[in-house]
């Protein structure tokens, strides 16, 4: 079970924690607990660390920022203490969680869980920090933001938890965010596939790298919220959203969607470089210092080349990259031989994901003719084996949203909502 920033936030929602995780034990289950800071917290310490040093050390930013993490894990312990279960905590580093050494942004290695498995069969909660773990040179290494999602998909993965439930402040994944569009479903199922390309444009309920370890280890994860009365149905019986594999799901013998989710994203910015040498090697002279820079490159379009042997090349990068990449460029201008940079920050990347477009044709062209007919002018586009994606100004990103919710037919009827 793994609980988010908003969940843990104060001593009553906490509570409230633990009596969910109370329920799930009483119910005869081993649990698991991976916890969040408290909401907002780790932007405070985040925070404490530029105002001490704005040229931090990474290895200890981490020490600084895994604390907070530590305070809500002894807290959840005390208060199920309190109710009569047996729990205590167990920090990154006693498990221990074994990452690389790239600190800020490491990678888990392996988990030793022989004693963490040992405690829960003797009947005692484990409650585990989440984003953070211990480098071979033995210091506390994060994740990344948002890795408490992934500390919990290794969690589950390294003791063969049956399931993996992540408790957020939504109950589930929705067909596009309901704040946009008031008709967007909650859906029962999602394959790994799915919910990888939906994080990884814009969807905020889990972290990117979480399912894609979730799908590589084959951990059965569900969705659902932890803001529910204390006299509800336990996990097992609330309709969260399961992401499972393509194989289960197909299991299931469901009417697959065509269409599963819509995803915006506005941390987006377009860059274009204009009169690039059309040549071999060209290309290779622009994105060789962005990778070394590790600045991911999304959407790219190589226009067809001029008579004077000359092309644009357009393509996009996160927005908080925008500044360090047109900086990287323009000292490799002559290395490039381009005639000048033209930056757009103002840009929304608005996707369409869903399985069903592997053995069905006009996905896109339903795209476009739908953005058209309201005037929404498309700056680029990106495709893959599920997912279609293009690029628009970031005014008409709720726009579009909606005109494709509804072009697909993906709008809950007043029945079914």
């Amino acid at each position: 079970m793994k609980f988010g920033g908003t969940s843990m936030a104060g001593s009553e929602r906490i509570r409230r924690v633990a009596n969910i995780v109370r329920r799930q034990q009483a119910a005869g289950h081993e649990v698991a607990v991976v916890v969040s800071a408290m909401a907002g917290e780790t932007d405070r310490l985040v925070n404490f660390c530029r105002e001490a040093n704005p040229l931090y050390d990474p290895a200890e930013y981490d020490v600084v920022v895994a604390s907070g993490e530590q305070v809500t894990s002894g807290l959840l312990a005390l208060t199920l203490q309190a109710l009569g279960c047996q729990a205590r905590s167990w920090l990154g580093w006693q498990l221990p969680i074994h990452t690389d050494d790239a600190h800020a942004k490491a990678r888990i290695e392996g988990i030793d869980s022989e004693a963490l498995l040992a405690s829960m069969a003797a009947g005692e909660v484990a409650v585990i920090p989440g984003f953070q773990g211990l480098s071979d040179a033995n210091r506390i290494t994060t994740l990344g933001r948002g890795g408490s999602d992934t500390s919990a998909v290794a969690v589950a993965a390294a003791i063969g938890a049956d399931r993996c439930d992540i408790y957020t402040d939504v109950d589930g994944v929705y067909t596009t965010d309901p704040r946009i569009v008031a008709k967007a479903r909650k859906l029962k199922y999602v394959t790994y596939e799915e919910m990888l390309e939906l994080a990884s444009v814009g969807s905020k309920v889990l972290q990117t790298r979480s399912v894609s370890l979730a799908m590589k280890e084959g951990v059965r994860v569900q969705v659902l919220s932890s803001f529910i009365d204390d006299d509800s149905a336990p996990s097992d019986e609330i309709p969260g959203t399961l992401i499972v594999s393509d194989e289960e799901l197909e299991g299931l013998d469901m009417e697959r969607q065509l269409i599963t989710g819509i995803a915006a994203d506005k941390n987006e910015a377009k860059l274009i470089l204009t009169r690039v040498p059309d040549r071999p090697g060209a290309v290779a002279t622009i994105f060789g210092p962005l990778a070394a820079a590790n600045i991911n490159v999304d959407m790219i379009i190589q226009n067809v080349g001029r008579d004077k042997g000359e092309t644009d090349v357009t393509f996009t990068v996160p927005g908080a990259d925008l500044l360090r990449a047109q900086t990287l460029l323009e000292a490799q201008k002559e290395a490039i031989g381009y005639n000048r940079i033209i930056t757009d920050g103002k840009v929304a990347k608005i996707s369409v994901v869903g399985v069903g477009m592997k053995s069905h044709a006009g996905v896109a062209a339903t795209m476009f003719r739908a953005l058209a007919d309201r005037g929404i002018n498309i700056q680029a586009i990106s495709t893959s084996e599920i997912k279609v994606s293009v690029l628009i100004d970031e005014d008409e990103t709720e726009l579009a949203v909606r005109v494709l919710h509804t072009a697909y037919g993906m709008d809950a009827t007043d029945q079914a909502a």
